[in-house]
């Protein structure tokens, strides 16, 4: 067990030895990889997602139809205009004064346009205490919040000279405006703070600057170079800056983990009396070996997201998969390399405060040692009661609701706008959040499509869809009409929904489905929202079954054992189904909301179950392989299953913990915002990959394979001809075997 040479096989073996030999030429051609990847995607540009391609459907359909006609929908605003108490009502001279003061006031601004009095549309509540002066912002939408403050200003002058009636103005570009204000900063904020902190851990883990810094640097330098390639790859996929958003937090996660796991191997062995040339090689064989196969089952697993049909899924799912891949060749090639250039000043900046911690042999955990010692003293009793317990945190998964959070959801009653948003809904249910029927027809103006219109906007009411006003926009030239038509239930999703359900099933066939050559897609928010619901429903199943059939084959070809690929799947799904159960106990229940800042909004974003289940069964791979790879290695040394476990565990222990801190505290940085779609997918993360870290990885796994015993390598004869990807095991010859007779045959190499 010395430092004498020994022949190793395997990619990942072969990149560390070349990278070692050659290691300028390595951190070279890394660096000319990153820079070349950003000019070329600088150079390329990016295409982002665009309206037609969010989702499939008639949402699809109607934002054809209006990039076909060249329509550019403007930015639409409304100013409520509401009597503070009951004494004022539409008719009233100061009422009437305040809707032309309103009128003027933003008319003068000269950023708006279709100025319409609630007089002339109908826009006045039941009661006569409300009413509604709409208009369109000039421009471009997707930058109307750009130009809004002044007229924001203007009504708020108007507010100031009548006090006695309650003046707010809400809409597109208002939203934006409010929401850049006050969330602009909160991403840059949480994502620039991701990077210090996984520092801070890593100081404390590695107790040196540059031992620190080096999965930092590793991490940020594959992240720019999937920046770029996000670039030139939009071009045939559309990007968009959630899939930014997420490649980022997965890149971070995965570049850290990887070269953790190198990095820590690298200087146990050598605590262990090797040479600088022998550890290196050691660690490209196991730790290197561990990355590749945990790497290309990630990948799997994110590329789960191509099969939902959803552009912004595809987005997420191709950016989150390149920059899996780019970390994983990084750590691979150049950080054997750049520890091959460093040496021991891999320790330089070593902070006094902290203990130079040398074991010899390996880097045992006593915490953990313990833990292990009861664990597979009662590996049954380990197993009845980590399952139990995982069930039991799964159980309120059993009810989840998914729906997209509508703005009171989302923010609750943290800024002014929401509760306009609330009031506007209670006078004009559906008001600010209309159906929007986009009509294209051969001649818009035909008698029968006329007509057809007509009878629809009669019916919309009289159905009980809509309790109207319902408004009708002509654009002539492209022979296409906008039809806006208030929901019944306004900000209830549900009682939404099934308005627009009537709608769509029972007012358009009646109506404009009796023309021939009418298209009527209906599409708006509640439409938005049900088929982006729909779709991601239609796809959970193609999702999971690929991602779990996939990552069983990779399981399968790299440990060459059905039990241990059959484990890994099932262990995977306990640690998601109780990060589901802890998200609905949380945010739809409300238990214990509280405690993380949140609120209990009875349901569960639309689009966060699914991406939950890609980004954790793929992270949870990172830990498994890695653990099971070190107990494998133990056991083909000649140790015990029994032994193997405990060493595999023990050993893996530090770097694992490591790792999932820096995960956790980086998810929980999500958690912190003050968005609920964005806290529960920072709490979802943040909590599954605890518990995969603790429960998962440090008592079922070793109790599990503590009863398995000889049958963790079980492979059926029909599958000895599979490809044998096992072959980069640890350098050192394995010691003849030693096992106990209750353990049964040699394990073959």
């Amino acid at each position: 067990m010395g430092n004498a040479d020994a022949r190793v096989r395997g990619l990942a073996a072969r990149a560390g030895g070349w990278s070692a030999r050659h290691r300028w030429a390595a951190v070279g051609i890394w660096v000319l990889f990153v820079v070349l990847a950003m000019g070329l995607g600088s150079a390329a540009g990016r295409v982002d997602v665009g309206d037609r391609d969010q989702l499939k459907g008639e949402t699809s359909t109607a934002a054809r139809i209006i990039e076909e006609a060249g329509i550019e929908e403007p930015a639409g605003e409304t100013v409520l205009v509401q009597a503070r108490d009951g004494g004022l009502t539409a008719t009233d001279r100061e009422f009437r004064s305040a809707v032309a003061a309103v009128v003027t006031a933003v008319e003068r601004t000269g950023e708006v346009t279709d100025v319409t009095s609630p007089y002339e549309s109908g826009t006045v509540s039941k009661d006569g205490r409300s009413a509604l002066v709409q208009f369109d912002v000039r421009g471009d939408s997707d930058t109307a919040g750009d130009r809004v403050e002044p007229v924001l200003k203007a009504v708020e002058e108007v507010q100031e000279e009548h006090e006695s009636l309650r003046i707010e103005e809400i809409g597109g570009a208002s939203m934006m405006k409010t929401f850049d204000d006050a969330f602009g900063d909160d991403f840059k904020k949480a994502e620039y703070s991701a990077v210090p902190v996984a520092l801070g851990i890593l100081l404390i883990a590695f107790g040196a600057l540059v031992a620190a810094l080096l999965p930092v640097a590793l991490a940020i330098t594959a992240i720019m170079a999937t920046m770029g390639l996000m670039g030139l790859v939009s071009h045939l996929q559309p990007m968009s800056e959630t899939a930014n958003s997420v490649m980022l937090l997965v890149g971070l996660a995965v570049g850290v983990d990887y070269c953790l796991f190198y990095l820590r191997r690298e200087r146990e062995e050598r605590a262990a009396g090797r040479d600088a040339q022998t550890a290196l090689r050691v660690a490209a064989a196991t730790s290197g070996r561990a990355i590749v196969v945990s790497g290309v089952t990630v990948c799997v697993a994110m590329a789960g997201m191509l099969f939902t049909g959803l552009a912004e899924f595809e987005a997420m799912g191709l950016a989150s998969l390149m920059v899996v891949a780019v970390a994983m060749v990084g750590s691979v090639t150049v950080l054997p390399a750049l520890l091959s250039l460093l040496g021991e000043r891999v320790e330089k900046g070593r902070l006094p405060f902290l203990r130079r911690r040398r074991t010899r042999g390996g880097s045992d955990s006593r915490f953990w040692s313990a833990v292990l010692k009861g664990v597979l003293a009662k590996p049954v009793l380990s197993v009845v009661v980590a399952t139990g317990a995982l069930l039991a945190v799964a159980a309120p998964a059993v009810g989840m609701k998914t729906q997209n959070l509508t703005l009171d959801q989302e923010f609750g009653d943290s800024l002014p706008i929401v509760q306009t948003y609330n009031r506007v809904n209670e006078a004009f249910p559906g008001g600010s959040e209309p159906a929007e029927v986009v009509v294209k027809a051969d001649d818009i103006n035909a008698p029968e499509v006329k007509a057809a219109l007509a009878d629809f906007r009669e019916r919309a009411i009289s159905s009980g869809a809509s309790r109207g006003p319902v408004e009708i926009r002509l654009h002539d030239q492209q022979n296409v009409a906008f039809v806006y038509v208030p929901l019944v239930g306004g900000s209830d999703q549900d009682a939404a929904a099934a308005s627009l359900e009537k709608l769509r099933d029972e007012v358009r066939p009646a109506t404009l489905g009796e023309v021939d050559g009418v298209e009527a897609p209906v599409t708006g928010q509640v439409a938005g929202s049900k088929d982006f619901n729909d779709q991601v429903v239609g796809s959970v199943v193609p999702v999971f079954a690929f991602v779990v059939v996939f990552a069983f084959l990779v399981m399968l070809l790299s440990f060459r054992s059905l039990t241990v690929a059959v484990t890994s799947i099932v262990l995977n799904l306990l640690s998601v189904g109780a990060a589901y159960g802890i998200l609905v106990a949380v945010f739809q229940h409300g238990w214990g909301a509280s405690l993380v800042g949140a609120e209990g909004v009875g349901a569960i974003i639309t689009w966060l179950p699914l991406f939950l289940f890609v980004i954790l069964f793929g992270l949870s791979t990172d830990y498994h392989v890695f653990v099971v790879s070190r107990i494998r290695e133990a056991r083909l040394r000649g140790r015990t299953t029994r032994d193997a476990v405990r060493h595999g565990v023990v050993t893996t222990a530090g770097v694992v913990t490591s790792a999932a801190v820096i995960m956790v505290a980086v998810f929980a940085i999500f958690g912190t915002l003050s968005m609920q779609s964005m806290k529960q997918m920072g709490v979802g993360l943040a909590a599954a990959v605890l518990i995969d870290a603790t429960v998962i990885r440090g008592v079922l796994l070793p109790a599990v394979m503590t009863l398995l015993g000889e049958r963790n390598w079980y492979l059926p004869k029909w599958l000895h001809r599979m490809p044998d990807l096992t072959h980069d095991e640890s350098p050192e010859a394995v010691a003849p075997s030693k096992a106990r007779e209750d353990e049964g045959e040699r394990v073959p190499v």
